[in-house]
């Protein structure tokens, strides 16, 4: 009996899981601003937009594998990417969500990075995602922009 009470249960599971994951996802603060910047308008010109809220749309490609930290967001169109970053704990974005498509929100920022902290960037970011790492691809210091997240909404 209790094996059947444990198939029915992991079904039920597995069938919620399934249904959570084709749902529209709400993840930290509601969304405020009315309409998303396409990402190739912010990547063109972003110190423009520096500190300023936006709203960006795109494609999951990438998800923080250790905390959910942070996700890449592509404008499929363009192939350009903004990454989402986000305290550690304040959202966690899911590795399933990956593909899908969403929404996000937050203050745009420009980071400067000396090339010893980007060498140590690129460093962590390998070995989360278990990839090598090549030291010697850094050939100077680095200017990123990222989006600070605040909320976010996964789509499909």
């Amino acid at each position: 009996m209790m094996t059947r009470i444990h198939a029915i249960t992991v079904t039920l599971v597995v069938l919620a899981l399934a249904l959570s994951l084709n749902a529209k996802t709400n993840l930290g603060q509601p969304l405020t601003v009315s309409e998303a910047t396409p990402i190739p308008t912010i990547l063109d010109s972003p110190d423009a937009f520096v500190g300023k809220t936006l709203q960006v749309e795109g494609k999951i490609t990438a998800v923080c594998e250790q905390m959910g930290c942070w996700m890449n967001l592509v404008d499929t169109a363009s192939g350009k990417s903004l990454r989402i970053k986000v305290k550690d704990g304040a959202i966690i974005f899911p590795v399933e969500a990956i593909g899908r498509k969403a929404l996000a929100e937050g203050k745009l920022e420009r980071l400067e990075l000396s090339k010893d902290d980007a060498i140590a960037r690129g460093r962590h970011e390998a070995e989360e995602n278990g990839r090598p790492f090549d030291p010697k691809s850094v050939v100077g210091p680095l200017t990123l922009y990222q989006l600070a997240g605040t909320g976010a909404v996964i789509l499909d």
